[in-house]
């Protein structure tokens, strides 16, 4: 009997990644694999972000399990150090149950972080705190200059505004490691090498921009602000990485009255866009990634 295997559902926003993950389950539920599916979106891991992050609903789970979705508040972190051990961990029990696990999200790091051998360089608790306090004090700018300086590789992959990512870069480089954060390793590794299959779903780009762009409008109308000012009496903005998240700061400037709403659906929008390029970018890198037009018959990639 061959061994459960690790299929993965990569790919830009929007691409009907999660849609396409059910079906490849429902698939393999008719050849009697229990097959269950687990998340590698960073977002997706909070409780309450729901309209922005397009999770799911429960009730359109068609009865299979889903694994690492509403694990962690709002307020607290959920780095990608703290999310592999634990999405490893239930692949390896559907595994061990006889399914397939099915790991489907668009957070390149964290897709990354479970399918290579990706090892994590050790935290300096007293190193981030000064590089935290410079930060309040002095602003993003000069330590995005000073990684610059010491790492300019891994400095022109990292979201300049993106500071918690800048001050674990430095934390690293500090310490005299190499950045893991915004890399694949030089020669990735498959962590089960002969039992996954990538998958990357492709959506030609000008029919993808108008999904996108319909998507965030869609957000706004489905209760956007409404769902950002619930959050925000859960913590939202005590946390490190739920606030910053795209759709959630613009409607939190909203909220504020720092921005109209077109402005924020327009700054979403275009933030969005950015976001999915990069994604395609990232994942272009993976070795055995085989890019599927969508959207795609799930049996048709069991008769591969």
């Amino acid at each position: 009997m061959p061994q459960p295997r690790l299929w993965v559902i990569a790919g830009a926003t929007g691409t009907g990644k999660s849609d396409l993950a059910l079906d490849l389950a429902d698939a393999l539920r008719l050849r009697g694999n229990p097959a269950e599916i687990v998340n590698a979106d960073a977002m997706q891991l909070y409780r309450g972000m729901d309209i922005g992050t397009a999770k799911l609903p429960e009730s359109e789970r068609r009865g299979i399990p889903h694994h690492l979705f509403d694990v962690r508040e709002v307020d607290q972190d959920a780095a990608v150090a703290w999310y592999q051990p634990r999405a490893r961990e239930a692949i390896q029990a559907i595994q061990a149950s006889g399914g397939d696990a099915i790991l489907v999200g668009g957070s390149g790091l964290y897709v990354s972080s479970v399918i290579y051998d990706f090892a994590f360089p050790p935290r300096d608790p007293a190193i981030r705190e000064r590089l935290e306090h410079e930060l309040a004090e002095h602003g993003v700018a000069e330590l995005v200059a000073r990684l610059r300086t010491l790492d300019p590789d891994t400095a022109a992959r990292i979201d300049p505004r993106n500071e918690r990512r800048v001050i674990r870069a430095l934390e690293i480089v500090e310490q005299g490691s190499a950045t893991h954060g915004a890399a694949l390793p030089a020669e990735p590794v498959l962590w089960q090498p002969q039992r996954t299959r990538v998958i990357g779903l492709h959506v030609d780009r000008a029919d993808l921009v108008a999904r996108l762009d319909a998507r965030v409008e869609r957000m706004w109308r489905d209760g956007m602000v409404e769902e950002i000012a619930r959050l925000r009496e859960r913590g939202l903005e005590d946390g490190v990485t739920a606030a910053r998240a795209i759709g959630y700061a613009q409607a939190l400037a909203q909220l504020d009255g720092r921005m109209t709403q077109d402005e924020a659906i327009a700054q979403t929008q275009a933030l969005t866009r950015r976001y999915a390029r990069r994604q395609v970018s990232w994942f272009k890198r993976y070795p055995e990634l085989q890019w599927v037009d969508a959207p795609v018959e799930a049996m048709t990639l069991l008769d591969d």
